[in-house]
């Protein structure tokens, strides 16, 4: 239920709080497999996807939300984890 990839479970401001307290746990980890693991690389990732998030829910054959909702941002902010 409270995966960091699956922000489904991601619906109110609280379950947001938990889920960035649980990225930056995940961050701490010496394991932390993060492509961006500085906070410049991960900001300008955090960017870039946000910038391409259109691209992201096309190819899913989702529509782009008009309004961020709580899982979206839990969404950007794991994208920029990760992307390039």
């Amino acid at each position: 239920m409270d995966s960091l990839n699956d922000t489904a479970w991601v619906r109110t401001r609280a379950d947001l709080v938990s889920y960035i307290r649980k990225l930056s746990q995940e961050a701490e980890a010496t394991s932390n497999s993060w492509e961006n693991q500085t906070l410049d690389r991960y900001l300008e990732a955090l960017s870039a996807w946000t910038h391409d998030m259109d691209g992201y829910f096309n190819n899913q054959g989702q529509p782009v939300p008009d309004q961020p909702g709580w899982s979206l941002i839990a969404d950007m902010l794991r994208a920029a984890c990760f992307y390039e």
